[in-house]
């Protein structure tokens, strides 16, 4: 397994993003979409991550061959008094690949281009009560606190977003 940083002209990686996509909606993870998500919504998605990557907007993925078991994006706020700021936005590992690491070593990486950014603070949300956010605090993160009724499961139920954010040296 290693950790490839992708460009906007990376895009014959698509159909792996595609399958760990469906498969972490599939498993309730919460990226923004409904179980009903199709083909045509997936690849409008990624196009659109695509489109956005560059200096202030970066993807990582962790692959085995042509396969994408996770990835992760790091987006860089251009507001002229958030500029030492960034959000960690859509932390994804596939389930067939979970429990080896990789959330780990996709965060490791962030975190380490924030900081050769010149960053100071990483921000993320995520659902809370949810498998994924047992993962923040053992990387550093701190809990700020929870916003009831945020988003809509892949289900439809409404559920509540827990806020992080972490200081980096």
């Amino acid at each position: 397994m290693d950790l490839i940083e992708l460009r906007g002209t990376d895009r014959d990686w698509m159909p792996a993003l595609g399958e760990l996509f469906f498969d972490v909606i599939d498993g309730g993870g919460s990226l923004g979409f409904l179980e009903d998500v199709d083909e045509g919504q997936m690849r409008e998605y990624w196009e659109s991550v695509f489109d956005a990557l560059g200096p202030s907007q970066r993807l990582w993925i962790a692959r085995e061959g042509e396969t994408a078991l996770g990835t992760v994006q790091l987006s860089i706020c251009g507001k002229p008094n958030g500029r030492h700021r960034a959000e960690v936005q859509k932390l994804m590992v596939h389930r067939e690949a979970r429990r080896r690491g990789i959330a780990v070593q996709l965060m490791t990486t962030l975190e380490q281009a924030a900081r050769e950014a010149g960053l100071t603070l990483l921000v993320l949300d995520t659902e809370a009560q949810s498998d994924a956010e047992a993962l923040y605090p053992s990387l550093g993160f701190q809990r700020t606190g929870e916003i009831p009724f945020f988003a809509t499961s892949p289900q439809g139920e409404l559920r509540a977003t827990a806020l992080y954010w972490k200081r980096l040296d």
